[in-house]
C-alpha cells in the first residue's frame, strides 16, 4: 500500500475541517491562510455536558511538522485547562496520552481533539477542578 504524502494528507484534513464535515464539538483549521507548509493550526473543542467542562470553549494549538503523520503532531492548550494529560504550560504530554503515545499515520487532528474531549468526559476528570473561564497559559 503507497503512503499519502503529507501535503494530500493535509489539505484533506483542511477541507474537512473547513468545511465543518467532521463531529460538531470540535472544530480546526489553518492558523494563517497564507501557510502553504500547512504546518500551524487552530484547534476548538466544546466542553463535554456532564462535566466541569460544560459549556465551555477551548482553544488549542496543532503544529503539524515535516515528520507529520508519520510522527504525531504537537499541541498544546490556550485555554488553561486541569487534565492529567496537560503539562504546567498546556502542553499535551505525549507519554501521558494515548493518542499521541500510539500514534498512528491514520489518525488525524479530528482523532486528537477528539480524543481529548473524550478525556475531559472521563470519570476520573469530568469533575476536577478547573481553572477560571477564559484563563490562558
Amino acid at each position: 500500500m503507497s503512503k499519502i504524502p503529507r501535503n494530500f494528507k493535509l489539505l484533506e484534513e483542511l477541507e474537512k475541517g473547513e468545511k465543518g464535515l467532521g463531529a460538531e464539538s470540535i472544530s480546526y483549521g489553518l492558523s494563517n491562510q497564507d501557510d502553504i507548509t500547512m504546518t500551524n493550526w487552530n484547534g476548538t473543542i466544546l466542553g463535554p455536558p456532564h462535566s466541569t467542562h460544560e459549556n465551555r470553549i477551548y482553544s488549542l494549538t496543532i503544529i503539524c511538522d515535516e515528520s507529520y503523520p508519520d510522527k504525531p503532531p504537537s499541541v498544546k492548550f490556550i485555554s488553561k485547562i486541569n487534565l492529567p494529560c496537560v503539562g504546567p504550560l498546556g502542553q499535551v504530554l505525549v507519554d501521558q496520552f494515548d493518542t499521541l503515545k500510539n500514534w498512528k499515520r491514520s489518525y488525524t487532528m479530528e482523532t486528537v481533539l477528539l480524543e481529548l474531549r473524550k478525556c475531559m468526559a472521563a470519570p476520573a476528570n469530568k469533575k476536577l477542578p478547573q481553572p477560571a473561564e477564559g484563563s490562558t497559559y
